[in-house]
């Protein structure tokens, strides 16, 4: 056991919501610092609104100003820029891996490459820097009967860089959109063409220090904005923890042949990983496979799962820093959770922002709701200002019953234009229906 610990949290959307909740209720926490934080982690800290989670030179002063103990890096952003090497630099310990670490996210091609030399099952892939070369590819690939392919930016593009083809015109549609258009920006200066992938998918969190892994419970993301999976991919509308329909084998399976074999690999290439490796994976008639990496909490994973974590998350996070998981026991509910996200209306497109919010008064004592898109105005009353507005986390002893809350409490929530899933879990539900309470 440690002294009392000065932790500072960079970011500002649900995730870091939830993990300054969890934070919270560590006996170990002195004080809590979130940049730039939100209208929710106002209440669990002090926000530093004016220094954002990318800019590196103004976190490490911040860091410093404030004597942290421990720094928990939220988002993709900041991993990408360096902040972690930075910091170290000044001798504070973080929660996230080093740039060369989380290359495993901001750099699809390099994922690729460790996979294949570790022998990771994934879909087959080719990285292109030239849009002439690309389609080439493409016409290739066509002339050979193969089927429409995956369009991936190479880079960060907020979970939204991805396009499923359903033909070839617009798996070409998607190269101009990406590398000509930059509608991602740099991310899409490379672009992966991936063997397209069939097969239920889930999110496989876990715990690492560089050798030991402690891996969370498996949760199922909703990734499009409408019921039935339908339309385009944002940056998730809601999750469901466990899921029931996944066979213990092949959880198993990713836990040692992914997770673990990736952790391993990583600390041969010298880049020892530490902090949240997440693998998304599908099932797949071949078995699973990884289809990317993502280097911390999902969003909005970590508002399904956090709540499952019975251990002091202070503790995980410091021994991550300090090379002591094996020391840390830690420990997870067998309640299962929904997370239900509330967004403005037209996201992941054009939306406005300035609507009131109402109704979060009325929600159940144990039900979090976990901000995102939330202000407060010139009146102190909380508005929308994003896209994804907020997340509703229920437990109970089924996802059923979690499903259940979850919508009665999302149905007390109003604002103008709110728009959610109504299917969140349903997958979930029709895996108990089948076979029984969740595992």
């Amino acid at each position: 056991m440690t002294s009392p610990l000065n932790v500072l949290l960079l970011g500002s959307g649900g995730r870091e919501h939830a993990i300054a909740w969890k934070v919270a209720q560590s006996p170990l926490l002195a004080q809590l610092w979130i940049a730039p934080g939100n209208a929710g982690t106002a209440d669990l800290g002090e926000n530093v609104p004016e220094v954002p989670a990318t800019d590196i030179e103004a976190v490490a002063a911040l860091a410093k100003r404030v004597r942290a103990d421990l720094v928990i890096v939220g988002p993709d952003d900041p991993l990408a820029l360096g902040v972690v090497d930075r910091l170290t630099v000044e001798g504070i310990r973080c929660f996230g891996p080093t740039r060369g670490a989380a290359e495993l996210e901001w750099s699809k091609s390099f994922a690729k490459d460790v996979m294949r030399q570790a022998g990771i099952a994934t879909a087959e892939a080719r990285a292109f820097d030239s849009v002439t070369e690309a389609h080439s590819y493409l016409r290739q690939l066509e002339d050979a009967g193969a089927a429409a392919p995956v369009v991936k930016a190479n880079g960060l593009a907020l979970g939204k860089g991805v396009v499923v083809a359903a033909s070839f015109e617009e798996a070409r549609a998607a190269l101009e959109t990406t590398m000509v258009s930059r509608a991602f920006g740099d991310a899409g200066s490379r672009v992966l063409i991936e063997e397209r992938m069939a097969g239920p998918e889930t999110s496989a969190h876990a715990f690492t220090d560089g050798v030991t892994v402690r891996h969370m419970p498996f949760s199922c993301d909703h990734k499009p904005v409408f019921d039935g999976d339908r339309g385009p991919n944002t940056g998730g509308m809601g999750v469901f923890s466990p899921p029931g329909w996944l066979a213990e084998a092949d959880a198993r399976a990713i836990e040692r042949d992914v997770t673990e074999r990736t952790v391993r690999a990583m600390f041969e290439a010298g880049r020892p990983y530490r902090g949240v490796l997440y693998p998304g994976m599908m099932l797949t008639a071949d078995g699973p496979r990884v289809v990317e990496y993502n280097c911390r909490f999902g969003d909005p994973e970590a508002q399904a799962l956090l709540p499952r974590l019975e251990s002091d998350l202070l503790e995980i996070c410091w021994a991550v820093a300090t090379n002591t998981l094996d020391q840390v026991e830690v420990r997870w509910s067998a309640r299962a959770t929904v997370c239900v996200v509330m967004a403005s209306g037209g996201y992941p497109g054009s939306y406005s922002t300035g609507a009131r919010i109402e109704g979060l008064s009325d929600v159940d004592a144990d039900v979090p709701v976990f901000f995102a898109g939330v202000a407060p105005d010139a009146e102190g009353q909380l508005v929308t200002s994003g896209g994804r507005v907020l997340s509703v986390t229920a437990s109970g002893a089924t996802i059923a019953e979690a499903q259940a809350r979850a919508y009665e409490n999302v149905g007390r929530i109003h604002f103008e234009g709110a728009h959610y899933r109504t299917d969140i879990g349903a997958r979930g539900v029709a895996a108990e229906a089948a076979v029984g309470a969740p595992r």
